[in-house]
């Protein structure tokens, strides 16, 4: 059931982001080579408490047979890792880049978003697919208005990727959030417009193409958690939440 948000939840959401936009300025500042993924954990976790929420991703369950659940702050997905990866003693290197992934609570409410980030000097393919990944998510966001469909967002997504020469995951998408990290509706990267569910005001969406620079094809690797490609190549993330209005739609994790 897709959940409409009044002006007072919208407020909440709205305190959600502002602890997660710290979480990712305490990480941007961190990003360069030496540095682990289980120090950038340690840096987002610190800045989403110092600002009264909880992080979101501890505790979930595994999507997986066997599976445990989550312990960390945030996903670190490196380079072939296109999300769901943990952070660990891995060292940052020249060239990597490194998909952050993170969500919080505060009074309730949820707030979702990723980056990926370059690593020192990163190649023109690996900074295009940076690139493009955000390029993907603000054409998506000029359809996120009163009357349209998700499948206008999911279309909007798919035409800039596939113009751009890159491919997007088939199996993971968006989602609505609210009260509930995932919530209804799902917002696919790949779609035909005029499909899915009509936009209202009130709707809060977590839109987050998933780019890869090869095929789409992926597996989970045996943590039962990371998401990487099957031909090994880069991969690239961007997400933000947002709410439609009744004018262009706000983005509640974006600086």
């Amino acid at each position: 059931m897709i959940t409409i948000k009044s002006e007072k939840e919208i407020e909440l959401m709205k305190e959600s982001a502002e602890a997660l936009k710290a979480a990712l300025r305490a990480i941007e500042k961190e990003i360069r080579p030496g540095v682990t993924t289980m120090h950038l954990n340690k840096v987002a976790e610190a800045a989403i408490r110092a600002h009264g929420a909880i992080p979101a991703f501890i505790g979930e369950k595994c999507p997986y047979y066997g599976g445990k659940d989550y312990k960390w702050a945030i996903c670190t997905s490196v380079n072939d890792e296109i999300i769901h990866g943990i952070p660990s003693d891995y060292v940052l290197k020249e060239g990597d880049l490194v998909c952050v992934d993170l969500g919080t609570y505060k009074n309730g409410w949820a707030s979702d978003a990723g980056r990926t980030y370059g690593v020192g000097k990163i190649s023109a393919e690996s900074q295009k697919l940076i690139n493009v990944a955000k390029a993907a998510f603000f054409a998506a966001v000029d359809q996120a208005v009163v009357g349209n469909r998700i499948g206008d967002i999911s279309n909007a997504v798919e035409t800039y990727v596939k113009k751009n020469g890159f491919t997007l995951l088939r199996e993971y998408e968006g989602h609505g959030i609210g009260r509930k990290m995932h919530e209804d509706p799902g917002v696919p990267n790949i779609g035909r417009k005029g499909t899915g569910p009509r936009l209202q005001k009130g709707m809060a969406l977590a839109i987050e193409p998933m780019v890869c620079a090869g095929k789409p094809d992926v597996y989970v690797k045996d943590d039962m958690w990371t998401v990487a490609t099957e031909d090994g190549k880069m991969t690239s993330y961007y997400e933000n939440t947002i709410v439609i209005t009744d004018n262009e739609p706000l983005i509640l994790t974006l600086d």
